[in-house]
């Protein structure tokens, strides 16, 4: 089961994990009627098709939003893949099992601290001041 707070729509809940998400925007880029800051709640589900809510939340590099819908299941991509940038997070997409403080992590999309710097590990929260 996701983790973070859940935000019910029509066939669809979202789930937002504000310790995880680094701020790509990918979200309100890809559905602004959904994703959208200025209002409250800031995540509304309804606003849109279950299929285009879940396409815009997997878009999401830092696996911050994740959802659960009636007749669609997240996949993780193959091949897996990692992307080391200089002054971010390494970037990942697959099917992941990731090493946390309180044993083994399943996910399909992370944004993992490179720097050791995190306190919310083995996910990136920004704390070195790296960019998304």
């Amino acid at each position: 089961m996701p983790t973070g707070k859940a935000y019910e729509g029509d066939g669809i809940t979202v789930y937002y994990d504000g310790k995880r998400c680094r701020h790509f925007a990918e979200c309100i880029r890809t559905l602004p009627a959904v994703f959208n800051g200025k209002e409250r709640p800031w995540i509304q589900p309804s606003n849109a098709d279950a299929h285009a809510v879940a396409d815009a939340v997997l878009r999401c590099p830092s696996g911050a939003l994740h959802f659960v819908a009636e007749d669609n299941v997240e996949q993780p991509d193959a091949p897996t893949t990692i992307e080391v940038r200089a002054d971010g997070p390494v970037m990942m997409r697959g099917d992941l099992t990731l090493a946390g403080p309180d044993g083994p992590i399943k996910e399909t999309r992370a944004a993992v601290c490179g720097c050791g710097k995190t306190s919310n590990a083995p996910f990136c929260d920004g704390t070195c001041g790296c960019s998304p």
